[in-house]
């Protein structure tokens, strides 16, 4: 089962606790800090890459420059298929997708986070969330493996592997892992 955390947008107001909640047990950290200076992210991607693979969100350039393991695309975002042409060999490229047709329009991406699988916990999401039912047809037809975001917990991650998903993405879930909460 994939493991993935997505940082929480708060290095800029406490790097060395944000640096502390990093779960280096993660199969991928996903930086995602909008808020930082291009140096001031290349160089948190320096800094956490170290032993982790981390993607960082939609700076293709940054990830190729900081020797990251990939980038995630957002929805929307430039096509993998185009990306691929242009990133190093083994560069891995994750996007985001919450229905059928992202997923089927994510061709030549490693993995796809859908989402939200269930109401998301750290932030506010006005899109229903897909349920167990829908995540296991569109695992079905995926081009690539598909992983869960939003809303995932201890409690219900294992539903959604049961559901086909390839592992579990979140924020609250890896801050939380373990506590019981």
């Amino acid at each position: 089962m994939i493991r993935y955390q997505i940082t929480d947008g708060t290095a800029h107001i406490n790097e060395d606790r944000w640096l502390a909640a990093i779960n280096r047990e993660a199969d991928f950290v996903q930086i995602r800090e909008g808020h930082l200076t291009t140096r001031d992210l290349c160089r948190l991607v320096r800094k956490v890459g170290s032993g982790t693979r981390v993607l960082v969100n939609d700076r293709i350039d940054l990830a190729i420059a900081c020797q990251a393991a990939g980038v995630h695309l957002r929805s929307g975002s430039i096509a993998p298929e185009l990306v691929r042409t242009i990133v190093p060999r083994g560069f891995l490229i994750t996007v985001a997708c919450h229905d059928a047709e992202d997923v089927q329009n994510a061709a030549g991406a490693d993995y796809v986070l859908l989402a939200p699988v269930f109401k998301p916990i750290s932030k506010q999401d006005g899109r229903e969330p897909l349920g167990l039912t829908r995540l296991a047809e569109i695992t079905r037809t995926s081009p690539a493996p598909v992983i869960a975001l939003g809303g995932i917990t201890e409690s219900n991650m294992g539903l959604c592997i049961e559901a086909g998903a390839a592992g579990a993405a979140g924020i609250t879930f890896f801050r939380d892992f373990g506590t019981g909460k």
